[in-house]
């Protein structure tokens, strides 16, 4: 793999939950719970998890529109943790969102071409004139008509709307893109095609991709490496190829066999989850996947280090009895003692 573009390291987004008579901190959500991975230049990285599990957060903590709690993030080689909103800006330029609802994040009180100026207005990027060109080059390059910039957001569709964010967050040429959710708002045969203008863009700019979602299937059509998200911590990461064939904790496998299969005789063994998510403002204080099904070695978890090992080549799993097969546990613990 290529030098990374974005490195996060041990990065925590606790939000406090505040009570009492003086609205003191009685608790903390823990969104994000000690997340580490990369993105190489060019790469596309899926993360996936049911909602809730803190997916989001993360992608906003990566572009700073949150201030992390802790940990490290670092962005071609600079860390940006704690630098003031004067310092990102230029730093900004390289690194985008594209968000869920295109209708709630595009301006309904600005036309089109208004929202896709707007960060290069900012950067004081070019003169009216130039901007103008330039906005209409975007459109033209995410599939939109030039006379769109003169129309506003609602009166297109949401497939359309969302091609508007992408121009926006293309508008200053970034490196990384981080994607939450970009197609799940849409209708299916609208889907493919922003994933496949997606990936036009990507082999056009070489972008880097953090595509977050819940859709495995969407996940696994558009991404290189996938990462499993469950309740504020990744537990599975690998190779897209390698995490849907040979899945190995045990909630991956269950993500996976949701994934709908056409043909009846190659359907999947659909994996029933029992058990509530637990809360993230009290979190167990050993497997979360195990105490949600109730595992009979929940127990010995408790205090117990479930961080990743890499059980294969750039295959990682949580380090969790509870999740893994025997045979996988076994061989996790023999590479944790050899390192």
């Amino acid at each position: 793999m290529s030098d990374p573009i974005l490195e996060i390291q041990d990065l925590k987004m606790h939000f406090p939950v505040k009570g009492g008579v003086f609205s003191r901190q009685v608790a903390a959500v823990k969104a994000v719970d000690g997340v580490s991975f990369h993105v190489g230049r060019g790469e596309t990285l899926g993360l996936v998890g049911e909602s809730g599990c803190g997916k989001s957060t993360l992608g906003k903590s990566i572009v700073r529109l949150t201030m992390p709690t802790a940990g490290s993030i670092r962005f071609q080689g600079l860390d940006i943790t704690r630098m003031s909103q004067s310092q990102l800006r230029p730093i900004r330029r390289n690194m985008q969102m594209v968000f869920q609802d295109p209708a709630e994040s595009l301006n309904s009180r600005m036309s089109v071409g208004q929202i896709i100026a707007e960060p290069l207005e900012v950067q004081g990027i070019g003169t009216k004139a130039t901007r103008k060109d330039m906005v209409e080059g975007l459109l033209d390059r995410v599939g939109m008509p030039k006379s769109a910039a003169q129309r506003f957001s609602f009166e297109f569709s949401g497939g359309q709307r969302q091609r508007i964010g992408i121009a926006r967050a293309l508008a200053l040429n970034p490196e990384l893109m981080v994607l939450d959710e970009p197609v799940s708002a849409l209708d299916v045969s609208v889907q493919s095609q922003v994933l496949n203008l997606l990936l036009e863009l990507q082999e056009e700019m070489n972008l880097a991709y953090l595509f977050i979602a819940h859709d495995l299937a969407v996940v696994k059509h558009i991404s290189d490496r996938v990462a499993v998200m469950y309740l504020g911590k990744i537990v599975e990461l690998a190779d897209a190829d390698v995490i849907y064939k040979d899945p190995k904790h045990a909630y991956t496998k269950a993500l996976i066999s949701a994934i709908p299969e056409p043909d009846p005789e190659k359907a999947n063994q659909r994996v029933h989850l029992e058990g509530e998510i637990p809360s993230p403002i009290d979190p167990p204080a050993g497997s979360a996947f195990g105490h949600r099904i109730q595992h009979p070695r929940y127990e010995e978890t408790v205090g117990m280090d479930l961080s990743l090992v890499e059980i294969d080549k750039d295959h990682w799993v949580a380090a969790d009895p509870c999740c893994l097969s025997e045979e996988d546990y076994a061989k996790v613990q023999k590479m944790r003692a050899m390192s």
